[in-house]
């Protein structure tokens, strides 16, 4: 299926933008990391997300949805770690695509949210279960 031209560029624009900021983030120690394992490299890959804990889930939101590639590795192998406030906790991700992202992401209340709404296209719905 041919992609809207406009969502073509607007995914261009804001992954180049992202890989250089993302590079940053992922330095800064309280930062929320996701991490997944490469598809075709096995390396770890840690990529800044945006999100919230509710219990035992973390909650997040991709921007691009299927696209990303932190999705990617998660279709691969759905095994995980997150980095929240500093300490690293393991879990299984699961892709959500029933759920309502715009929903969810009022629900996270955060500027990244916002940005998420703002510059994403294809949105997708990922929740984290940890483990104890």
């Amino acid at each position: 299926m041919a992609r809207p031209r406009h969502s073509e560029t607007k995914y261009r624009y804001v992954t180049a933008f992202q890989r250089r900021l993302n590079a940053v983030m992922r330095r800064l120690p309280l930062q929320t990391l996701l991490e997944t394992t490469g598809r075709t490299s096995g390396l770890p890959r840690r990529t800044p997300v945006g999100g919230r804990r509710v219990g035992d889930s973390f909650w997040l939101v991709s921007e691009f949805g299927e696209r990303a590639q932190y999705i990617r590795n998660i279709k691969a192998d759905p095994r995980v770690r997150v980095r929240l406030r500093g300490r690293w906790h393991t879990g299984t991700a699961h892709l959500l695509p029933d759920d309502d992202p715009i929903a969810r992401l009022r629900a996270l209340r955060s500027l990244n949210s916002v940005a998420v709404r703002a510059m994403g296209a294809g949105l997708l719905t990922v929740r984290v279960d940890l483990d104890s």
